[in-house]
């Protein structure tokens, strides 16, 4: 009588390990880098962030007839230059952390916000100048290279 046998031979089990190495191999590269993605998406956050609490702070300023003063938002002080925030303002109004960012803000000159521990600091950033007579300021977002 012939015994049947149930199972796997070894080199079956070798050959799926195989195929299922150069599958991974191929895999790989494709999911390795998200950090550059992920750094790239939180700096488009806070440039959102910027663009609303700008808005806000904006609209809060033509209800109360601020043009150069200051507003009060969820309990800041916000500087107004032309009833928009100051550069040095912004940072506080948009509520941008400096533990995940590396912030430059001083008033009259544009604020810069720039993810922490990107190579190129300059193409993975958002910068804010203050906005003159009659018109809005300038929010540029660059996530060209947040490597």
């Amino acid at each position: 009588m012939k015994k049947q046998q149930s199972g796997f031979t070894m080199i079956e089990l070798i050959m799926v390990i195989v195929i299922l190495g150069i599958l991974a191999a191929f895999a790989l590269p494709r999911f390795a880098d998200f950090g550059t993605d992920a750094k790239a998406a939180a700096v488009q956050g806070v440039g959102g962030a910027v663009k609303s609490a700008a808005a806000i702070a904006h609209a809060q300023a033509l209800v109360k007839k601020e043009t150069d003063g200051s507003i009060k938002l969820e309990g800041e002080t916000i500087a107004l230059k032309n009833n928009y925030p100051d550069a040095a303002s912004i940072i506080k109004a948009a509520q941008i952390s400096d533990k995940e960012f590396t912030v430059v803000a001083v008033a009259g000159a544009p604020a810069t916000i720039t993810a922490k521990g990107v190579t190129t600091a300059a193409n993975c950033q958002v910068k804010y100048t203050e906005a003159e007579s009659g018109a809005a300021p300038t929010i540029a977002v660059d996530v060209s290279n947040c490597k």
